[in-house]
């Protein structure tokens, strides 16, 4: 019989986690999960100030420090390696949350705000990934690989409708984060380093304030459990893929939207 011991499988003790956008949001989530489950945690994101304030509330759980930096830019995604290479020997999670969205009619829509947008969903994920690689793969083992997790959105999964006003850009960036969660999840493999997807549904974030401020009951009407996700759910799904407990998963696009996807 396999001894399985359920006391550690969802353990990050010993771990070493960057999330990007980790300020506020489902990035604030998921490191303030990191922190509690045993991880030191870095969080970068654009605002100094923000950035800084949230490593400061987390460092009262645990070991959380803040790196800011705009990974839209070449500069930016240099300087946060530098300075990730700089505090850490290894790298274990990679945590690419960091987005955007630009809503308008498809007559209107500025090529600028299309631009805007792939640029940091999707063009600085591949490319934040590629130059951290090797400290993901310092830390990967076989039976304990480094994990790269990307939020994509359900956005990515079913077309948009809640919205009056489309977002073009933001769907089709997330779908193509799944399906380059797919690939990389292919090409990572032999280096020890899985790759997977997290497409949430609607949680409380910046980002979603004035739709779930308009739009809630809508919202939670089209939902199979009739509600928007909370934070443990969000930080759940993390903690599974980053711990022992999810080393044989890659390639996963996994929703947490309450089902609303399918429905």
């Amino acid at each position: 019989m396999a001894n399985i011991d359920t006391t550690t499988l969802f353990s990050l003790s010993g771990k070493v986690a960057l999330v990007t956008g980790g300020s506020r949001g489902i990035g604030r989530m998921i490191a303030e999960g990191f922190v509690r489950s045993g991880a030191t945690v870095y969080i970068t994101s654009r605002k100094r100030e923000v950035c800084e304030q949230t490593a400061r509330e987390l460092s009262t759980i645990g070991p959380c420090h803040a790196v800011p930096a705009d990974i839209a830019t070449p500069p930016g995604r240099s300087s946060l390696v530098r300075a990730i290479e700089t505090r850490a020997a290894a790298l274990h999670i990679l945590v690419n949350n960091a987005g955007t969205n630009w809503a308008a009619a498809f007559s209107d829509y500025p090529e600028a705000g299309f631009q805007k947008v792939i640029d940091l969903n999707l063009t600085a994920l591949f490319f934040l990934t590629r130059d951290l690689t090797p400290l993901l793969e310092r830390a990967g083992r076989p039976e304990d690989p480094s994990r790269v997790i990307n939020i994509g959105s359900i956005d990515g999964l079913c077309v948009p409708t809640v919205l009056p006003t489309p977002t073009f850009a933001y769907a089709a960036s997330k779908a193509a984060v799944h399906h380059l969660t797919r690939t990389l999840a292919i090409s990572l493999a032999p280096k020890q380093i899985t790759v997977n997807a997290v497409s949430p549904g609607f949680f409380e974030s910046k980002m979603t304030a004035q739709t779930l401020q308009e739009h809630r009951r809508t919202i939670e009407k089209a939902c199979p459990l009739h509600r928007i996700g909370n934070p443990e759910e969000m930080a759940g799904v993390a903690i599974y893929l980053a711990s022992r407990a999810g080393a044989y998963t890659n390639g996963a696009v996994i929703p947490v939207d309450g089902g609303t996807s399918i429905s």
